[in-house]
């Protein structure tokens, strides 16, 4: 891949996960659920 082929890939997956996070974050507030997330090396949960 090209410098510039490779630099619209990454803008291209950044953007899907930005959506996906999204997705999952609206989806765990839906059903009331914990969502797990690792903070400095620890393990959290977030309660909606």
């Amino acid at each position: 891949m090209k410098p510039a082929e490779q630099s619209e890939f990454s803008k291209k997956v950044m953007a899907g996960l930005q959506k996906a996070y999204a997705n999952l974050i609206e989806f765990k507030r839906d059903r009331k659920s914990v969502l797990v997330v690792l903070k400095d090396k620890k393990i959290v949960l977030v309660k909606p």
